[in-house]
């Protein structure tokens, strides 16, 4: 059994499987008191032959095919780990030192078999994510792939440091103000995690068409982060050259007290212009006749925000990132998940159907 979900039985005589976190336990009925022991038979000492012959041992009533099955059972949940395995040849003393806690993070919330509980560390290590914004967002979720050891990735923004940045986006200081984020930025990331490779460019992105390039790129791309939101068309290239380029791809940032992201994978689920489509459509802003949507949710010249706003939804963004490209823990795409500072306990949570009518990705298309 994995160490991070210790079973253990209650007081009815079940057993609470994969720690009490609501998503990663299970509970099972056991009258007979049979899985039980083939909980604690699973002790890492035993081939999986010696584990079904040591509960048959212990409980001659019960069928091997049932043991057989309830074995399955847990190690389709996810519960189970081959103490045996070696660690991918990949992975250098100094990574699993260095991820060793990442490693027993992904064993608990993996919920797929695997072969080694550095899997995950390792599809990580071969991922190559694109990067598009240095700003309070897009510099919390590049901090946060490089520590977690995510292989190559490239970052893209336009700008230079300005004070007024500072309130936000701590990758940068007052002495780089005036200095291209970009340049300062490949220098704070490369210091964090020399075992893994960084680049950045300065460059504004201005279509689809400057999208595509940056994916096409001979460094290659299993992961588009969109940290920008300007141009205000910048979700939408986006959309259009990920569905072309078979590209998963997360947008996200803060709106006021609201840090929200993104998740859309090319052919599976909805794409971005169908949410968008779904949740124009949900809205009832109640507006007067003549007036404008923008009375409702006005638009400024820059977003109110702070560094909990910013960095909140360039975690919430990273985190995506280490889903989508580790598979831990699975999840279905296609829906848009975050926080609002202003009421804590309400969960943010958009999922809308793929429309077939879609100008991106519907039948037309």
């Amino acid at each position: 059994m994995k160490p991070e979900h210790r079973p253990y039985r209650t007081v009815d005589g079940n057993i609470r499987i994969g720690s009490v976190i609501y998503g990663a336990g299970a509970e099972i009925e056991d009258p007979g008191g049979w899985v039980w022991t083939l909980t604690e038979s699973l002790d890492g000492m035993r081939a999986p032959e010696a584990v079904i012959a040591e509960v048959t041992r212990r409980h001659p009533g019960v069928a091997a095919a049932d043991v057989v099955t309830a074995y399955e059972q847990i190690l389709d949940g996810g519960f189970v780990e081959d103490a045996g395995a070696p660690v991918p040849p990949e992975l250098s003393l100094r990574e699993q030192e260095r991820y060793g806690r990442s490693m027993a993070f992904f064993r608990w919330i993996d919920l797929t078999p695997r072969t080694s509980p550095w899997d995950a560390q390792l599809r990580l290590r071969r991922s190559r994510v694109l990067l598009i914004g240095l700003g309070g967002t897009g510099g919390a979720v590049a901090q946060a792939l490089v520590a977690s050891g995510v292989g190559r990735l490239h970052c893209v923004d336009p700008d230079v440091v300005e004070l007024s940045n500072l309130n936000r986006q701590p990758l940068y200081g007052e002495n780089d103000i005036g200095r291209p984020k970009a340049d300062v930025a490949v220098e704070r990331l490369r210091s964090m995690n020399s075992d893994i490779v960084v680049t950045a460019e300065r460059r504004e992105v201005r279509g689809e068409g400057d999208l595509a390039e940056l994916l096409a790129d001979g460094r290659g791309c299993d992961l588009l982060v969109l940290a920008a939101d300007r141009p205000t068309a910048i979700r939408r290239w986006a959309n259009r050259a990920c569905l072309a380029a078979e590209v998963p791809w997360l947008d996200g940032g803060y709106h006021g007290p609201l840090a929200t992201v993104g998740v859309h994978v090319p052919g599976n689920g909805p794409c971005w212009e169908c949410m968008r489509a779904g949740e124009v459509a949900r809205r009832d802003l109640r507006l007067a006749p003549g007036e404008e949507e923008e009375r409702a949710s006005p638009r400024m010249p820059w977003n109110p925000v702070n560094a909990v706003s910013a960095g909140l939804s360039g975690m919430l963004m990273a985190h995506a990132a280490l889903t989508l490209l580790t598979g831990a823990p699975p999840i279905a795409p296609g829906f848009r998940f975050g926080v609002n500072l202003m009421a804590p306990g309400d969960p943010v949570l958009d999922r809308f159907p793929r429309r077939r009518d879609c100008p991106a990705c519907g039948d037309r298309a």
